[in-house]
């Protein structure tokens, strides 16, 4: 396992990168602002049962083929690419006063969680954490490197569940004043709907891999 010091460099870098606002603290704010804290924190739980698909893979090696293959890392990172969009698209069109009536209506807690899910499964932000960064704090020398990966996976999730619930709790706290607003809940959803396709747009840029 990596030593102590090494672990407590990656918390510290690790609380860095899941502070900056992703396609999933976004997630979780608007259903946060939208339905209420523990609709929010249903989103977090969706976003982190994601976090596990990324864990796993890196475990079973999935991540060094993605590096290795620039074809794969492109199908990866256009899948999350265009469900960003297609976010961004579905709030920018929704009518004022209508979108939240809409999503209140129709997002259960079981399809926030499952929307949640997919949000992070094809968070290229994620994916990019997986490739580029946790890699570097496994230590070949300490043992086997699967075990490594998962102990990191696990701790980043942990930290993330925690950053991300006070995402959600912030978010919660003001929805009330925001949905009393019908100003306030169409600035909402432009604001998200810019921000997903803002999102989307840096992920669609984002470098591929070399070749192997």
């Amino acid at each position: 396992m990596p030593d102590f010091a090494t672990l407590a460099v990656f918390c510290a870098a690790t609380m860095a990168l899941l502070l900056v606002p992703g396609p999933a603290v976004v997630f979780i704010v608007t259903r946060s602002v939208a339905q209420g804290r523990a609709t929010g924190l249903v989103s977090v739980l969706g976003i982190h049962t994601g976090s596990i698909v990324h864990v796993a893979a890196a475990a079973l090696g999935v991540s060094a083929l993605l590096a290795a293959s620039a074809t794969a890392f492109t199908v990866v990172k256009w899948l999350g690419v265009a469900y960003l969009v297609w976010l961004g698209v579905r709030k920018l069109m929704a009518g004022p006063g209508e979108a939240e009536t809409a999503e209140l209506a129709t997002h259960s807690r079981s399809r926030v969680f499952w929307e949640g899910f997919v949000v992070n499964v094809l968070n290229p932000k994620t994916a990019i954490f997986f490739l580029a960064f946790l890699p570097q704090f496994v230590q070949p020398s300490a043992g086997p490197v699967a075990p490594q990966i998962i102990v990191l996976g696990l701790i980043w999730m942990a930290l993330g569940i925690a950053s991300d619930g006070a995402y959600a709790l912030l978010a919660s706290s003001l929805s009330g004043r925001l949905r009393r607003s019908l100003r306030a809940r169409r600035r909402l959803d432009i604001g998200s709907g810019v921000v997903y396709l803002g999102l989307g747009a840096a992920a669609a840029f984002t470098g591929e891999p070399a070749k192997a």
